[in-house]
């Protein structure tokens, strides 16, 4: 397949070019921000009918942590929509095949039952601090579902699990907590604190996923998958905060201690997938979490001596 990458040089993007790069069964295209502004609908459309890919993915979004959700809602409702439907009718009117939508655990109820099934979206409350972001992903997966039930399009969604991995965003405000965590224990190891403050109480329980794992279900899923049921993807199996902290210690060889700033919010409680559905797919995780700390931890001290933007 020729496959369009939407958000090619992002977390999730640049982690599906590596995997397709490594196979000789499919080839990629895709357009930076100067040459495909994805706001600007009439060139959107241009781009897919000129190139007709044979499927596309749409890894490209505004995103970011509890604290850019809370402060942005507007900015990450509108500029969300607006790629997803640009992409998803640009697709529709180009006639493309394939389409896989990346979705985001975030869209399903605050308080959801533990492991959470697909078909429990939509049967609760959704997180109030990334509301507007859930909405924006869910409006996305409903469209999806929309063109195949309206016009018979073979086009799949997917929700991937909380994702990092090489390629992150590590901004001390901006970025997901485990970007955040690995940056702040780097920082105060290097400057000798002996004690670092972490955001909320430490007690939720998040799951975490490699990108190139997820990498690795985008294209399986492209090539196995046909429903309109949007599949979850995670590796099933959760840690609490503290214990991801204590994990990025051990990976980043920071001696201090911690204290938790309760103060601040802690998000859902617990956020783990039931991946029961791809799984019997034949579709697996195969980099355990580590693992996957270790080789990004790696990666962020080599961009360090070399990429000035990791020091904003």
């Amino acid at each position: 397949m020729k496959i369009y990458i939407a958000g090619h040089r992002g977390l999730v993007g640049s982690a599906i070019v590596r995997n397709i790069e490594l196979r000789s069964d499919h080839n990629w295209i895709g357009a930076t921000r100067q040459e495909l502004d994805l706001f600007d609908r009439k060139r959107v459309f241009e781009y897919v009918k000129s190139e007709q890919p044979d499927a596309v993915i749409i890894a490209a979004a505004r995103v970011g942590g509890i604290s850019a959700n809370n402060t942005y809602p507007v900015e990450f409702l509108t500029e969300n929509l607006q790629i997803e439907m640009s992409l998803l009718d640009a697709c529709h009117a180009a006639n493309i095949p394939k389409v896989l939508f990346l979705g985001s655990s975030c869209i399903y109820p605050r308080l959801a039952p533990q492991p959470i099934k697909e078909e429990y979206l939509l049967t609760g409350d959704l997180e109030p601090t990334n509301e507007a972001y859930a909405l924006s992903k869910l409006a996305g997966i409903k469209l999806v579902q929309g063109y195949r039930r309206e016009y018979g399009r073979h086009w799949i969604s997917a929700m991937p699990t909380n994702l990092y991995g090489i390629g992150d965003n590590f901004h001390p405000e901006n970025s997901h907590v485990l970007p955040a965590m690995l940056r702040r224990l780097h920082e105060a190891k290097v400057s000798g604190a002996g004690t670092v403050t972490m955001w909320g109480s430490g007690t939720p329980r998040r799951e975490f996923l490699h990108v190139d794992d997820l990498a690795a279900a985008c294209v399986f899923l492209l090539e196995t998958y046909d429903g309109e049921i949007p599949l979850n993807v995670g590796c099933g199996t959760d840690i609490t905060i503290k214990e991801l902290a204590e994990t990025v210690a051990r990976v980043t060889e920071y001696q201090g201690t911690f204290e938790w700033n309760s103060s601040k919010p802690d998000g859902t409680p617990q956020k783990l997938l039931d991946t029961t559905r791809i799984n019997s797919l034949g579709w697996a995780p195969v980099i355990g979490l580590e693992e996957g700390i270790r080789s990004t931890y790696e990666w962020f001290k080599s961009e360090l001596q070399s990429d000035n933007s990791l020091r904003m």
